[in-house]
């Protein structure tokens, strides 16, 4: 799969952030909001972009990507679904998405998943003996099922992409791991000084 032809990548910023004290995507780290710094990863693994929020003000400094509202379910599971009816809009086979507070992502992310999807609906990341179920790589076949796994009550990623069929890739948490996520302002100063 040829990540700028055959993907789109959405950034997952609809999140409260509650834990950092709200609007966490606008949060600044080395001079630019971790929605920046997200968006410019995406940049680099599709030439469709797509922002993924609950509300049109989150979307802060979005640039030139693609604002697309959650679907009216809860948590990350309406992000994927926002995520995949974008991808299935743009022509693409699959969706790589990518939350607003990891700025690490390896740069390798869409080449790796991509290369272990085979006849997987989903290939995860993974690091450090856990999984990421917001860094993936999804088929957008796998809009048609998510509608049924919603209605039965359940919101977890993990768990919509056991019932799909998914691989998960594994990436070394050596010297750094690389999906490092921002929840509070801990995690943030540490960022900062990752970054310096």
């Amino acid at each position: 799969m040829t990540p700028v032809e055959d993907i789109a990548a959405v950034v997952l910023a609809g999140g409260e952030g509650r834990r950092i004290g709200g609007a966490k995507p606008q949060r600044r780290l080395g001079g630019r909001t971790l929605l920046a710094h997200a968006l410019a990863r995406a940049g680099a693994f599709s030439d469709r972009v797509g922002l993924a929020v609950r509300h049109p003000a989150q979307a802060g400094d979005a640039g030139a990507a693609t604002v697309i509202l959650d679907a009216p379910v809860e948590g990350p599971l309406g992000g994927l679904a926002a995520a995949l009816a974008y991808a299935r809009e743009q022509g693409r086979a699959a969706v790589l998405t990518l939350p607003a507070d990891m700025p690490f992502a390896p740069p390798d992310l869409a080449a790796r998943l991509g290369a272990a999807l085979g006849p997987h609906v989903a290939a995860i990341a993974a690091s450090g003996g856990r999984l990421h179920p917001v860094c993936g790589l999804w088929r957008v076949a796998a809009l048609d099922s998510l509608p049924a796994y919603a209605a039965s009550g359940r919101r977890s990623l993990r768990g919509f992409a056991e019932a799909a069929g998914f691989t998960a890739v594994d990436w070394p948490v050596e010297p750094a791991d690389p999906f490092f996520n921002i929840n509070t302002a801990e995690d943030l100063a540490a960022a900062e000084a990752r970054l310096g």
